[in-house]
This record gives C-alpha cells, sequence and structure tokens, in this order.
C-alpha cells in the first residue's frame, strides 16, 4: 500500500468525493477516512453514517443543485468519482461532461488544491458505440498515446477539467483505469458483483459456471484495477507535487488469463464451470428474466438486497469479456513517479466475495 504523507492529513485538508456511493467513491471514502482526512461524500443519496464524513446531496446534472450544495463547504483536494449512462456518445457528453462542468464552477472561490478524475480505458478503446472499431495504439496502453479522431465523454471531462484547472488556479490529475472490481451496490460497471451474482443463480439451479465472453479474452493476457488501488493512487497524486498534471493508467500491475483466473473462482464457489466454447454466451441473454428466483434465494438465505438489477451488470460484464482484443495498461509513468501500490487480482476477487458474503448480499 503507498503511503499518503503525513502532512497533508488533518483539519487543515479536506477532501469532496463526487460519486462517494460507486465503486471508486467508496474506497476512497474508506481510503481517505482511515487516513485521517475530513471527508465530503457527495452523492444523489446519502450512504451510511460514519466518523470523519459529513453526506451532501446533489443532482450533478444541475448547475444550481451543485452549487446550493457547495455553497457552505471549502474542500481542499476533490475526487471526481461520478458518471451517467446515456444512450448515445453524444448524450454522454452533454451530460457527463456537463456534470462535471458544474461541480467546478461550484466550486469558484473555494480553497481548491487539486482536482482528480477519473476515467478509464476507453480513452484508448474509443466509447461504447464505437468500441475498438478502430486503430488503436499498440497493447500495453501508454499514457502518451494521442486521442483517438472520434467523439469521446472521457475526452470531453478532460478538457473541462484542464480549462478550470488554468482559471482557478488548482492542479489537477486524471486516472486512467481499467475494469474496477470493488464493494458498491447499484452500480452500473460492477463485474465483481456481477459475478458473484452468476455464480449464486448457477449454483442454486445446479448450472455450470459458464464463462460468457470471446475466445481472445479466454486465452489473452488482461488486468484489472482494484478499488482500493485506484483510491490510493488519487490521493498519491493528489498530494504529491511530481504528480500534479499528469494522467496515468492505474491497474492491478499483474497480468492473467481468464482461463486461468475462471477455475479459481468457480473453486471458490464451489461450481463445476465451463470455459469459451466456440462462441461468447452472454449474460445478458443467459441470465435474463431470473429476477424471481433471486427474490426468492435472497429470501430463503436472508439477503440484504431482493433486486437483481441492483446487483448485476450483466450488459457491462458481457461488454468487457466479449471484447476480440487484447486490454492491459502500463503502469510505468506512476512507478517512476513514485506510486507503488500493487494488487493481486486473484486475492482482490477474493476478499470481495468475502465481502458481499459478510455483508449477506450474496449466500
Amino acid at each position: 500500500m503507498t503511503i499518503v504523507n503525513e502532512t497533508v492529513q488533518g483539519a487543515q485538508r479536506s477532501a469532496l468525493v463526487v460519486g462517494a456511493t460507486g465503486i471508486a467513491g467508496s474506497a476512497l471514502v474508506d481510503t481517505l477516512t482511515n487516513s485521517g482526512w475530513k471527508v465530503l461524500a457527495l452523492s444523489r443519496r446519502p450512504g451510511p453514517e460514519r466518523d470523519g464524513v459529513r453526506w451532501l446531496s446533489a443532482d450533478l446534472t444541475s448547475t444550481t443543485s451543485v452549487a446550493t450544495a457547495l455553497a457552505p463547504e471549502r474542500p481542499t483536494h476533490v475526487f471526481f468519482t461520478a458518471w451517467s449512462r446515456q444512450n448515445s456518445e453524444e448524450e454522454n457528453i452533454a451530460v457527463n461532461a456537463g456534470m462535471v462542468r458544474s461541480l467546478l464552477a461550484g466550486l469558484r472561490g473555494k480553497p481548491v488544491e487539486h482536482v482528480a478524475l477519473m476515467t478509464g480505458l476507453k480513452h484508448y478503446l474509443g466509447p461504447f458505440e464505437a468500441y475498438a472499431a478502430g486503430e488503436m495504439a499498440d497493447t500495453p496502453f501508454h499514457e502518451e498515446e494521442p486521442r483517438l479522431p472520434v467523439r469521446n465523454f472521457y475526452y470531453a471531462q478532460e478538457d473541462e477539467l484542464f480549462a478550470s484547472a488554468a482559471e482557478q488556479g488548482f492542479s489537477w490529475s486524471v486516472h486512467r483505469a481499467h475494469t474496477v472490481i470493488g464493494h458498491a451496490v447499484g452500480n452500473a460497471m460492477n463485474m465483481g458483483l456481477t459475478l458473484a451474482a452468476q455464480a449464486a443463480l448457477c449454483k442454486e439451479t445446479g448450472e455450470s459456471f459458464v464463462f460468457p465472453g470471446s475466445e481472445m479474452q479466454w486465452n489473452g493476457l488482461t488486468d484489472m484495477t482494484d478499488s482500493g488501488l485506484l483510491a490510493e493512487q488519487m490521493i498519491w497524486a493528489s498530494t504529491t507535487p511530481a504528480a500534479a498534471n499528469e494522467a496515468f493508467n492505474i491497474v492491478n500491475g499483474d497480468v492473467f488469463r481468464w482461463r486461468w483466473m475462471w477455475p479459481k473462482i468457480a473453486a471458490h464457489f464451489g461450481m463445476e464451470w465451463e470455459g469459451y466454447q466456440q462462441a461468447p454466451r452472454p449474460l445478458e441473454q443467459a441470465m435474463s428474466g431470473r429476477e424471481d428466483q433471486w427474490r426468492e434465494l435472497a429470501s430463503r438465505h436472508g439477503l440484504a438486497e431482493p433486486s437483481l438489477d441492483k446487483l448485476a451488470s450483466w450488459w457491462h460484464t458481457d461488454a468487457d469479456l466479449g471484447r476480440n482484443i487484447e486490454v492491459v495498461a502500463d503502469m510505468s509513468k506512476s512507478r517512476v513517479a513514485g506510486f507503488t501500490g500493487y494488487r493481486r487480482t486473484y486475492d482482490a476477487f477474493i476478499s470481495l466475495f468475502e465481502r458481499y458474503r459478510a455483508e449477506k448480499l450474496i449466500p
């Protein structure tokens, strides 16, 4: 674990975490409070009460709502992890860049020193509707690669950040994560909980744990991002002068093949498994119509969440595991700058599953 500089802890520094109930936001709240920061946690709906955290509610698509929520606050460090999925990339740009713009407008006149923005590897792959469709850089992806010649809401968010930093005088960092696994419920992109829900449903009916993705993903190398590690890098960049005004990839540091990982996850759940066989077997089809099964399973096991659609994001896991290209990211840039955080992805999965089990989200 990369240690946060002790000189930035304490009452003189406060963090605003935007999207604080999501996978990345929840990990930031945990890591910051454990390091002694005062935390303002911004979301549509407040999360659980805890020492050192004060919840703010705002609609990020409304400049007025954001300005009202932030009017009395004076954060020094800002961590933006929110996003809203739209039906087209133009809508993604309008809504998601607009949220960054509204947030930064609400921070004018505040003592903000640094703003960290979470994006992802669609910076290199392109947006969902043109995903991996054009010519891309070779893997592993490096931060200095030029932008793709397509419209992308990540680029639009960065442009809002750069413009506000130049106007308001704060430093910035951008954090490009691969598939993020971590603790959150109701998140739109949550492979960890999605695979746990798949395993629980299939185990109840005696089905095998079936890999839903492509032959390339089954056999090729890949990597992932643990949300706790992402939080560590965002805090490190916000408090390290050498990391200011830079974009960084953030992945665990190991690589693996799903043909190695899938049997291990199946073994953890005590299940038979099936790998890639001739064609992908997407979860959106295989898990369709399972809501009543989950509701009955949740009742029988006393689970905390009876609604399957708040746990599983089949579409997102299908998109990640269905890719026909290798996707890995280079971590050299932040390593050279001094960030030493690391996770073993298998351990990250298992600890996550155990946490979900302890919290009665899966049987």
